[in-house]
């Protein structure tokens, strides 16, 4: 037992974005509130993504002049999620997030939030919104957060490539950097990065501390009031991977946080807590880049992807959550490979969109030479390159030039839901301006989202199952409280993200549901730790 000790309020364990929304709200209530982050920057997965979190009827969607209406959102969440046993938690998460940002907005570091325009994922269910329900930070300059700044984790590009990250800040470091600041001069916060959780410290049946590694000494960390595990999931952990999840994905093609190997769940699970949805995550598509990884693909207006048969399985437009899911089952169950898909367009798809890069510039060379994207002159050809049967490919593509001069895809209904128009209409995206190309229509066809495949050369990417983090993990009740098998909570810890088990169960409501329920489960785990929980 190590001699080096400190002792705090509350000790967060994790860096991503309810740890820190969380820790903040802890600080400003007086909390003497410590962060340990086990790699040597702030911000987790949030920080590579757009920030969105699924609040209806917060105040940001009211002053964007959109109606929304709580009730409505919970008709929908009982429709889509279907499953009783998380009608508390999706009741606590929907009263969570209206206080939330209502007590962020008090605080300058957050500003004003902003309404984006992204429709709810099940575009049929009961009290489903066309408008969306998905709110985002305003981009704050790097300059702006000071010293702040050097401790946000960079982007995914500048992290697997070297992009120049910029001056700005936006969607997920956006986030992360304002929430840091705020944390951070309250005067009651203390962040400790490089410093990873070990184990739980439990005495008298409730965890009073945590022991970690930091700078490779061991400290331990107490807690007088509580613990909060909002550290990730287990993406990138091939044993936990292979010992719960039915797809064997070894966490290379997650895109998930580096640091995401699942310690706060087993140090939960050592603690004697329950877990739930183990089998689950957050399913994308990936798109394998020129460094052979994937990086997340969404709104897709071009081509079709074919599995191994040389056949189109879905559309593939529909929300990442569905397709990846789509992509599991059928690699699952139908006896044909689906991993890897290939993506298959032709040159008036690429003059239009461009590939792998901003609009209206060439393809980068190193797509091809690595070949990540390949080249072939004829549909024939482009077989060979993947091997699949020209005969069969050849009449997918036939099929589909038919949907496309139509304008209606009579398989897969490409281009009918909500979603799927987004991308091919002008729809501004202050949140992620580098979406805006993709409003850019195409007239000359009756659905700009189903070009005919007729303009040699042919192209041909990889897709293959990807994530943005595993989304089970500890079984917490509606105020995070970490659960026993009986059901009972284990006094003193509380989880949130992707550490808990997702309220959402098997499904993806909404654009911004991950870091929604991180924030929202944080939030109300910090109320519950403070005593002023309702």
């Amino acid at each position: 037992m190590t001699t080096n000790e400190e002792t705090y309020d509350i000790v967060v364990v994790g860096s991503g974005g309810g740890g820190l929304v969380g820790a903040y709200v802890a600080a400003s209530r007086g909390l003497r509130t410590l962060v340990i982050e086990k790699t040597g920057l702030a911000g987790g997965t949030t920080a590579y993504s757009g920030a969105g979190l699924w609040f209806p009827g917060s105040a940001p969607i009211a002053r964007a002049g959109v109606e929304d209406d709580v009730e409505n959102a919970r008709a929908y969440l009982r429709d889509v999620v279907g499953d009783s046993s998380r009608e508390r938690l999706q009741d606590a998460y929907l009263e969570a997030g209206v206080r939330l940002i209502d007590e962020l907005e008090r605080n300058p570091w957050f500003q004003s939030f902003v309404h984006g325009p992204v429709p709810d994922y099940f575009a049929s269910a009961p009290g489903a919104s066309v408008a969306g329900r998905t709110i985002f930070p305003p981009e704050i300059p790097a300059a702006g957060l000071g010293d702040h700044a050097r401790l946000v984790r960079g982007p995914l590009s500048a992290e697997r490539w070297g992009v120049d990250q910029g001056p700005v800040l936006n969607g997920g470091r956006a986030l992360i950097g304002r929430a840091l600041a705020a944390f951070l001069e309250t005067g009651k916060g203390t962040l400790r990065v490089d410093t990873a959780l070990d184990s739980l410290v439990v005495e008298d049946g409730r965890v009073v501390g945590v022991d970690a590694v930091s700078d490779g000494a061991p400290v331990r960390f107490r807690a007088t009031r509580g613990i909060l595990l909002a550290a990730g999931g287990f993406e990138r952990n091939a044993e936990l991977r292979a010992k719960y999840q039915p797809i064997p994905l070894t966490g290379e093609w997650s895109n998930g946080a580096p640091g995401n190997t699942g310690d706060a769940l087993l140090a939960g699970i050592a603690a004697g807590a329950d877990t739930d949805l183990l089998d689950e995550s957050w399913y994308v598509p990936g798109l394998v880049q020129p460094d052979g990884l994937p990086v997340f693909q969404s709104g897709l207006r071009g081509g079709i992807w074919v599995n191994a048969a040389g056949e189109r399985f879905m559309n593939e437009a529909r929300p990442y959550d569905q397709a990846g899911h789509e992509i599991a089952r059928l690699h699952a169950e139908t006896g044909v490979s689906h991993i890897p898909a290939h993506w298959v367009f032709d040159q008036r798809q690429l003059d239009r969109d461009s590939f792998g890069g901003p609009p209206d510039q060439p393809v980068r060379p190193e797509w091809f030479s690595s070949g990540a994207l390949r080249k072939a002159d004829t549909l024939e050809e482009l077989a060979e390159l993947i091997d699949v049967p020209f005969g069969t490919l050849n009449r997918t593509v036939e099929k589909f030039n038919g949907y496309a001069r139509t304008g209606v895809d009579k398989q897969f209904h490409r281009g009918e839901t909500p979603w799927d128009r987004m991308f091919h209409h002008v729809i501004p995206f202050p949140f992620l301006p580098e979406l805006n190309y993709l409003a850019k229509p195409s007239p000359e066809w009756p659905n700009p989202i189903l070009l005919p495949l007729d303009t040699p050369p042919f192209y041909v990417a990889t897709i293959v199952l990807s994530d943005i983090g595993t989304k089970g993990g500890l079984k917490t009740d509606e105020n995070a409280r970490v659960l026993r098998p009986d059901g009972q909570a284990i006094e003193g810890l509380y989880a949130a993200g992707n550490t808990a088990a997702a309220m959402s169960g098997h499904v993806y409501p909404g654009a911004g549901t991950p870091i929604g329920s991180s924030l929202a489960f944080a939030y109300r785990a910090v109320l519950d730790i403070a005593g002023s929980a309702t």
